[in-house]
């Protein structure tokens, strides 16, 4: 297990104890946790979509898949209700346990004879942007779990 997944896991179990017991706000970092976490999520489901683009660069037929994040957000905006919550301790609305983002297919273009439209420099590039990404919001998430180390240790 890595260290970011065990420290996850132990910032779940102790925002969740004292949730439940009514003494900690979830909005301990303002949802940036919860923000972070997603974009882990997105970064992780686009590697898995390019690397799984690169493997079949020779299969026949094969459409490159890509992740798409700005459609659902337009599709969500397009297709929201608007309601107010009268009172904070209220049930936000919205259903926020649908991922952001889905994957989808590129139909519109062929590069090989064989049907295939993998461009191999084109996902190697994505790949690239990716990984420096998904680095980023490690290091970001790190240094919020500094910070709360920190604090628990009293500031040393």
């Amino acid at each position: 297990m890595s260290v970011i997944v065990f420290l996850k896991t132990i910032f779940n179990v102790v925002i969740s104890t004292y949730y439940l017991r009514g003494g900690l706000d979830m909005s301990l970092f303002g949802g940036t946790i919860h923000t972070l976490q997603n974009s882990l999520d997105y970064a992780s489901a686009k590697n898995r979509t390019i690397s799984t683009n690169i493997a079949n660069i020779d299969t026949p037929d094969y459409k490159a898949k890509d992740v798409a994040f700005k459609s659902v957000l337009n599709d969500a905006l397009s297709d929201s209700l608007p309601a107010k919550r009268t009172h904070e301790k209220h049930i936000p609305f919205g259903d926020y346990s649908q991922s952001s983002f889905k994957t989808i297919t590129r139909n519109n273009t062929a590069y090989n004879h064989n049907g295939n439209n993998v461009d191999v420099d084109k996902e190697m590039s994505e790949l690239a942007q990716n990984q420096i990404y998904y680095q980023a919001l490690v290091d970001r998430i790190n240094g919020k779990l500094g910070s709360l180390q920190k604090v628990i240790r009293g500031g040393n």
